[in-house]
């Protein structure tokens, strides 16, 4: 490993510390504030704003990356996050609806920015280290995560003093975060690692002449297997982590009183990111030694025992807990073996227009996922939305079969 690369993953691993509080610190409270505001029926959609936000900004970000680099795509997706967390506590204030769904779109920024990170990892990393140097990113957001749900009651009574309404405060906390780390890239990203791996691998192309755009990125995907399954994976897995997680702390919240809601749900969503951010060093290690395929199908049957075990817990918070634990483990799963498997099989040259196009792809399910989800826990119970998501993953698990079949058989 390069010094630059050396220090490119200390410099993502602390900006992956201080956005994953900013993400996980508004993920935890949003659904509440959301069913406050709007009701339960209602309450995914905040959530899904925030998911479709982050996707959409997927499409000017990818443009700014291929044309100047990494640093300035990651910084500007912070800011808007930024933008949005503040637009999301002037909402609280207002009691206004339209506004909270504004800045929950515009707070995906910075679930953007961290999700752009992993890819950044692997432009100057060595292919016998694609996996780990990806997976040390995702990990890194665990240090944040795991404790950003804790913090929300913290961070409620630490702008007691500007009376603020209940649970506006952790948003207050996400927006100096996003701000911090937009901060933090703008000065320290140099050399653009994106810029620095055009140079050594010799693709000084002119911009114009290199894929751009999403649709660009999907020509691209069209006459590739690997990117494609790739695709499917980190899609698939996104959306079924959104719909049951989503609807986890709103679910707790009939089982519980007020006084112990933030408490408990503070501790299952804590067990849940620990999952998904945790043991992604051994996922990527296995994504190294064994192979991209079977980390991603480890990943969805995890996924589809995740929806198993939540959706018979009842209002069970250790079996709940477990559940939600197996779910960041398969949302893990897809998400390193399918990032990695991307980057690899995409040529430099439209690696950022791909990428780009896979987190609109992951952000689309995502958000209709969460869109979705408020109004069938309110039809038909967290039970029937926990076997809908595991339906999701059944078809992607069977082209993975087929596809590690295949490949294996190339082999031989």
């Amino acid at each position: 490993m390069t010094a630059v690369q050396r220090r490119t993953l200390a410099l993502l691993v602390s900006t992956q510390i201080i956005g994953g509080i900013g993400v996980a610190i508004g993920i935890t409270v949003g659904a509440l504030l959301s069913a406050r505001m709007a009701g339960v029926g209602l309450s995914g959609l905040p959530g899904s704003g925030a998911v479709i936000g982050g996707a959409l900004l997927a499409v000017p970000v990818t443009r700014l990356v291929q044309a100047r680099g990494r640093r300035p795509g990651m910084a500007l997706a912070y800011a808007v996050g930024a933008l949005g967390a503040a637009l999301i506590v002037l909402a609280a204030v207002a009691e206004s609806v339209p506004l909270l769904f504004l800045g929950m779109f515009l707070f995906g920024g910075g679930t953007a920015a961290n999700l752009q990170a992993r890819y950044v990892a692997v432009d100057l990393a060595a292919p016998a280290r694609r996996g780990r140097d990806l997976s040390l990113v995702v990990w890194s957001a665990t240090i944040g995560s795991v404790a950003a749900p804790n913090l929300a009651d913290l961070a409620d009574r630490a702008v007691a003093g500007l009376h603020l309404p209940v649970l506006s405060g952790a948003f207050v906390v996400s927006g100096v975060a996003f701000a911090l780390a937009a901060l933090v890239i703008l000065l320290l990203m140099r050399p653009d690692p994106l810029l620095l791996a055009r140079t050594l691998d010799g693709s000084s192309a002119p911009v114009l002449d290199r894929p751009s755009g999403v649709r660009a990125g999907a020509r691209v995907v069209a006459g590739l297997p690997d990117a494609r399954l790739a695709i499917a994976a980190v899609a698939t897995g996104h959306l079924v982590m959104v719909a049951v997680m989503s609807m986890t702390p709103v679910h707790l919240g009939e089982g519980h009183a007020d006084a112990d809601l933030l408490r408990v749900v503070g501790l299952v969503l804590s067990v849940h990111i620990a999952g998904m951010y945790g043991l992604s060093p051994l996922t990527g290690w296995l994504a190294d030694r064994f192979g991209r395929r079977p980390v991603i199908i480890g990943g969805l049957v995890s996924l589809v025992t995740a929806c198993a075990i939540a959706g018979t817990a009842g209002h069970d918070t250790p079996r709940l807990t477990l559940g939600l634990a197996l779910l960041g483990l398969g949302w893990s799963g897809t998400m390193v073996g399918g990032s990695t498997l991307l980057s690899e099989s995409v040529p430099p040259a439209g690696r950022p227009a791909v990428q780009g196009l896979s987190d609109l792809v992951m952000g689309v399910a995502g958000a209709g996922a969460g869109a979705l989800s408020g109004a069938v826990v309110a039809l038909a119970g967290y039970g029937t939305l926990t076997v809908l998501a595991a339906m999701a993953a059944l078809p992607v698990l069977t082209l993975a079969l087929r596809s590690k079949d295949a490949a294996s058989s190339k082999e031989t």
